[in-house]
């Protein structure tokens, strides 16, 4: 169909294409040599520590390294994808001295663990059930889904993950179970103790304050586990964790099924499309305490929905907008977008809930980027079995999303950090993280510069923050979103890079 002027045309400047200009050659940098006498100086000490000589491997890793950092620093961004990817691999495979599976009769006993949240904070909560039950040399009873959260979602593990696969591919690592044992059950003169472990609980804390109690009891629930175990694991437990949740969590035939039947509509329409997981549902709104310029309407609403969480702060809506804690609208990330240099023939999938304001305040996204796509759009009456159950819903979206050529978010959930972490893994695909902090400042002054000047503006503030393998992380990162122990460098003499 033809092209109509959009916003980002009247804003004053060009649309472009659905890509980004060709990177031209830049002169690459040399390195310091302060740098480099610094770092063999560095590498020369350690050795005489641990016996290790410092080959001419090693200081030619170093030196690649930092001369591609330098390099990637001044070198257009392609938009589509990272030419660094290649560099490196996943690499989450058990090491020899890894302690294999505790048989289940010889277990310390059974480990219930009852999630909580949404889809993805409850798949962060299994991925961490594993780690733990493999600390206690336990056997772990496929974990319970959480039916009461604010989803109210009936679905059970086996209803979303493919429960089978994930009992077999994780068998050297845990025993897990389906459920408890009949015979042992019926032994029991109590019902299993309950407790629930303090967040972002250390390895020590399980072995001294769980442990005894699931040795002397037998059985043991953990509940509301969501975030229950440190990042900060040795790497063998972090390589567990990529085992468990980009190996084992495999979704259901009919939810796989459904989420690639999305995706290669949308390929028969464009060779390559962005997915956005856009949060801007009233709940969402609600608890970041941040105000969108609805007036009095919007305060009292929102206000109602904050009054579900006894336990929120006050807070100053013009104060967490320039902290960054802000999502972003949807109007807010299609400028960014096309700042980028996305094209507004380029195909958008969006994921998301209940908009706040409807198809108001979707309407500037839409203007910018007409070719718009949800799941009900593309799926229409083969999605009425999933409706019900939002997790089912959610699980769907995390396909599509997960396939993109590029993956946008406007927030920092749960789903945003799963998924991050999991393109990162699978070959560092495409991942937009907005700087918040900083685009709230250009969104506010851009009416008063030209569209060129703002789309240079953004371009810098979102360096760094594009998918990169060395992106910035943020000063409390998760490991779901940078699971850097599973990542690792290919060897210089197996890998080449054009510049």
């Amino acid at each position: 169909m033809g092209r109509k002027p959009d916003a980002a045309t009247k804003f004053g400047g060009g649309g472009g294409g659905g890509s980004a200009a060709s990177p031209r050659p830049a002169r690459r940098a040399s390195p310091s040599p302060v740098f480099l006498g610094t770092a063999l100086f560095v590498l020369g000490f350690v050795s005489l520590f641990t016996g290790h000589v410092v080959t001419d491997a090693d200081w030619s890793r170093i030196r690649s390294r930092w001369r591609s950092k330098q390099f990637r620093n001044n070198e257009p961004i392609d938009i589509w994808k990272s030419k660094y990817s290649s560099l490196y691999h996943e690499c989450s495979e058990r090491s020899t001295d890894f302690r294999s599976a505790v048989p289940e009769n010889s277990s310390t006993g059974y480990l219930l663990i009852a999630t909580s949240g949404g889809l993805n904070q409850q798949r962060i909560g299994i991925t961490d059930a594993v780690v733990v039950a493999w600390i206690l040399n336990a056997t772990l009873v496929v974990p319970q889904l959480d039916h009461h959260s604010f989803w109210k979602d009936e679905s059970e593990f086996s209803d979303i993950f493919d429960v089978d696969w994930f009992i077999s591919y994780l068998s050297r690592d845990v025993s897990i179970v389906k459920r408890i044992p009949y015979e042992v059950m019926m032994s029991m003169d109590k019902l299993p103790w309950t407790m629930r472990a303090p967040r972002k609980s250390m390895p020590d804390f399980y072995t001294s304050e769980v442990l005894p109690i699931l040795m002397r009891r037998r059985v043991l629930q953990l509940t509301k586990f969501d975030y229950r175990l440190t990042s900060e694991l040795d790497e063998d437990l972090q390589k567990l964790r990529c085992r468990v949740n980009y190996h084992a969590l495999r979704f259901t035939n009919s939810i796989q099924a459904m989420g690639q039947k999305l995706v290669r509509k949308l390929r028969l329409m464009s060779s390559r499309y962005v997915a956005i997981h856009l949060r801007f549902e009233p709940d969402m709104l609600a608890f970041s305490g941040c105000y969108y310029g609805g007036g009095e309407k919007e305060r009292k609403e929102l206000g109602e929905i904050r009054k579900r969480w006894d336990t929120l702060p006050e807070l100053s809506a013009e104060e967490e907008r320039s902290r960054g804690k802000c999502p972003l609208t949807p109007h807010e990330v299609g400028l960014m977008l096309r700042a980028l240099g996305f094209g507004n023939d380029t195909y958008l999938y969006v994921a998301s809930g209940e908009i706040y304001g409807g198809e108001e305040t979707l309407k500037p996204l839409k203007e910018l980027f007409p070719n718009f796509y949800t799941k009900e759009m593309l799926a229409v009456e083969d999605l009425e079995p999933f409706l019900p159950f939002s997790s089912r819903l959610a699980a769907i979206d995390f396909i599509v999303c997960d396939e993109s050529d590029v993956f946008v978010t406007n927030n920092n959930g749960n789903m945003a950090k799963v998924l991050a972490g999991r393109r990162r893994y699978m070959g560092h695909k495409r991942t937009i993280r907005p700087n918040a902090k900083k685009l709230n400042v250009l969104f506010q002054r851009h009416n008063e510069m030209g569209w060129d000047m703002f789309s240079r503006k953004v371009k810098k503030v979102q360096r760094g923050l594009m998918g990169e393998p060395d992106d910035i992380r943020p000063r409390r990162y998760d490991f779901h979103e940078f699971p850097s122990s599973c990542i690792c460098l290919r060897k210089p003499e197996n890998t080449s890079v054009t510049t």
